[in-house]
Formats: structure tokens, C-alpha cells, sequence
């Protein structure tokens, strides 16, 4: 599978599309999050990832939506799973055998 595409870490998006244009500092924004400055600075230094609960937060903050942090995040990992996991030898099972109750 090749990659095309390669998101950006969604403490990237975070820093350029909300911080730097406000001017926050991560010191302000965590408290304002109710975060430590740790938690923050590790997320906007691609270090972590976003969780349901800091998706919540931003959401909150940025009026956005949880979903739209959860699905940054979500691309940005798989698309890190996808350059270092080996599906080569992953065996195919078809749907052919299942009912349609069993598909997603």
C-alpha cells in the first residue's frame, strides 16, 4: 500500500491553526483547558496524541467539534501504523461465508 498522503500531527494543527493566530502561549492555553502544561506542550510537540477527553476540551475552547479533533488524530495514526506495520502475511477471510447481519 502506498502512501500519498501524510497528515500533519494534530498538535501541529492545533499550534498553527489556533495558537500561533491567538496568541497563546501553552502555559495560558493549558490552564485554560485545565490541563497540565506538560499534557499541552507533549501534544503540540507531536509527543501525544489526542484522547476523547482532550477532544472534548479543544472542542470547547476552539468551538469546534470533538469529532473533527478525534478524526485528526485519527488519520494522523493510521497513516503512522500504515509505514510501519507488514500486512503481507495477514490472512484474507471473506465475507462470502457471512450472513449480512455480520458485516459492518
Amino acid at each position: 500500500m502506498s502512501i500519498m498522503y501524510s497528515p500533519p500531527h494534530p498538535g501541529e494543527i492545533l499550534k498553527e491553526l489556533y495558537l500561533d493566530p491567538l496568541q497563546l502561549t501553552i502555559s495560558e492555553t493549558a490552564k485554560g483547558l485545565q490541563v497540565t502544561r506538560k499534557t499541552l506542550s507533549m501534544l503540540v510537540n507531536g509527543h501525544s496524541g489526542i484522547s476523547p477527553e482532550m477532544a472534548l476540551k479543544l472542542a470547547k475552547a476552539f468551538n469546534t467539534t470533538p469529532e473533527s479533533w478525534l478524526n485528526l488524530q485519527q488519520q494522523y495514526s493510521l497513516r503512522e501504523s500504515e509505514k510501519h506495520v507488514d500486512t503481507s502475511s495477514v490472512r484474507l477471510f471473506s465475507h462470502m461465508h457471512l450472513g449480512k447481519e455480520h458485516r459492518f
